[in-house]
């Protein structure tokens, strides 16, 4: 349920838009990325990139700190490692279990007699 209440919003800056586009522009940084970082909905970045390419957001001339630069990075190939070990863990549940089962399927319910039967 919202808030009663007058609806605010945030105004962002020009130099904090321009910004924003140029780091979701650099290569191996995702929109997602560079949005979650800037804690902004991914929309409102997508439409920045937009007035950007239309010409009412200027971005040259902006530069782009390094460290933040990157920070995306590593955080990118971070998020990739992480999936990749969800993957890796989810197939070793499925083995686990296959492997319990077959044990349990294999085993026999009474012990068996090894001696020569008459």
């Amino acid at each position: 349920m919202p808030k009663p209440g007058p609806r605010t919003t945030h105004k962002h800056s020009d130099d904090f838009k321009a910004t924003a586009v140029r780091l979701s522009q650099l290569p191996g940084v995702e929109v997602q990325d560079v949005a979650a970082s800037l804690y902004i909905h991914p929309f409102m970045l997508s439409r920045w990139r937009k007035q950007a390419r239309e010409g009412h957001i200027v971005t040259k001339g902006v530069e782009v700190n390094k460290e933040i630069e990157a920070e995306l990075k590593e955080l990118r190939k971070i998020k990739k490692a992480y999936e990749r070990l969800q993957v890796e863990h989810d197939l070793l549940k499925i083995a686990i279990e296959f492997t319990s089962a077959r044990r349990a399927t294999s085993m026999p319910s009474s012990p068996t007699t090894k001696g020569p039967t008459r």
